[in-house]
Parts: structure tokens; sequence; C-alpha cells
């Protein structure tokens, strides 16, 4: 069963210095049929205006990765963390049994582009703690690339829970099959360009929930950057 989760379709959230798009529900905005998929609670495709953020605020009992499309975004939290995030670096905050942070474009002059993402942990009130990595955009160049998991490894972001993140940008025409496993489900996020996944057409912004596939397609027509979540 592929099915899309179209960009146009999702919440959207509009301040003085915030435009907020939510594939799932999230704050003001509530679709009972778009609550979470499987672990995956949250993703927010967030376009912050220069010098603009989200102050000190709290969470507990959450994965929280960050993934910057364009721009700089500047994280500070209760741990002591203080950290500046760009294209070709994911964050992740394990929030647990509580932490506070805030999040504000690093840039007086251009605006900050990316992707928050919440994924549901195994356990609650783990320790409370921050993990940023860096890759290079040739890694993710017509492959799919590792970025995050729960299995420790070297220069993979850690998720406590049973989850595979990889990420891609496949060059105009190319393609990649990805197997997926017995009992596994996949939502494919469409981060720029556009193409096809499993016959389905998408481009930036949508969203496609896999679920009872032995295998998936993905196709690019022009430049396409994606992220796939590998979901018990």
């Amino acid at each position: 069963m592929i099915k899309l989760r179209a960009a146009h379709e999702r919440g959207r959230t509009v301040v003085d210095w915030l435009d907020s798009y939510h594939t799932f529900s999230f704050n003001q905005y509530h679709d009972p049929e778009h609550t979470h998929f499987r672990k995956l609670r949250v993703i927010n495709e967030d376009r912050v205006v220069p010098g603009g953020g989200f102050g000190q605020h709290p969470h507990r009992d959450m994965e929280i990765l960050t993934y910057v499309i364009e721009g700089a975004l500047e994280h500070r939290d209760s741990l002591g963390t203080g950290s500046v995030i760009r294209p070709g670096s994911l964050q992740r905050m394990t929030a647990g049994s509580g932490l506070t942070h805030s999040e504000f474009n690093h840039s007086q002059t251009e605006p900050v582009h990316f992707l928050q993402i919440w994924i549901f942990p195994e356990e609650k009130n783990l320790k409370p703690s921050y993990q940023q990595i860096s890759f290079e955009e040739e890694g993710l160049r017509n492959d799919l690339y590792l970025l995050a998991s729960n299995r420790f490894a070297d220069e993979v972001i850690h998720v406590n829970q049973d989850v595979q993140l990889y990420g891609s940008v496949l060059d105009h025409g190319r393609e990649l099959v990805y197997d997926i496993g017995p009992e596994r489900h996949l939502w494919i996020q469409i981060v720029r360009g556009d193409g096809s996944v499993g016959g389905v057409r998408v481009g930036a912004g949508d969203g496609v929930a896999v679920s009872r596939e032995s295998q998936i397609r993905l196709a690019a027509d022009s430049s396409m950057e994606l992220l796939l979540f590998d979901l018990a």
C-alpha cells in the first residue's frame, strides 16, 4: 500500500517570523487522519525570517531531529549545548525526562529553512542528551546514506527507537530500489525536486507512506532530495 500525503494538504501556521507546514497534527492544527505514522510523530517544514526564532521552551519524552535545508539555525539548550546547524548536518535531541531549548535563525539577513522531526522514544524518562553529525552531500548522491539509527555506529545519529533514517539526492533520471524488510514500514519525505515513489508522482513537501510492500522504487525527474524513514 502506497499513500501520498500531498504538500498542499498539510496544515499551516503563519506568524510574522515563521511559516510552518505540518505533515501531522501539531499545535493548533488537528487532523484525526494524520496524527502520526508508526512512531513518527512530527514533520514540520519551517521557514524562519532573519533573526527570528523559537524562544526557550520545554520538551520531554521525544526524539527530536533537525535537518537544515538552507541557511543556519542556532541551537541552545539546558544541557549547556550551543551549536549552529547548517546543510550537511543533522541534530538529535533526546528530550527524555525533560529539558528546554531555543532555536533561532543564526543570520540577520537570510532566512533559514529546515525540517523539524519528532519520533516517539522506545522508553519514557530517558536521560536527556544531544548529538550532531556532519555529512558530505556527495555521500547522499544517487545512494541511500544512513543518517540515524537505533544501532550505535560511528558518524551516525543514535535514535532511541527502532528506526533507520536515510538521506538521498538523486540526479535527474536516476533511480534507486529499496528492499523493505518483513513487518517494516516506510515514510518518504521529499525535501526538494520531483519524481516518483513506487510510481506515485511526488514533489517538494510531499510525503509517502508505504506499508505491506516488499520494495519501493525511487526515481528522480529533476535533482530530488529525500529522507527515507524505515520504521517498525
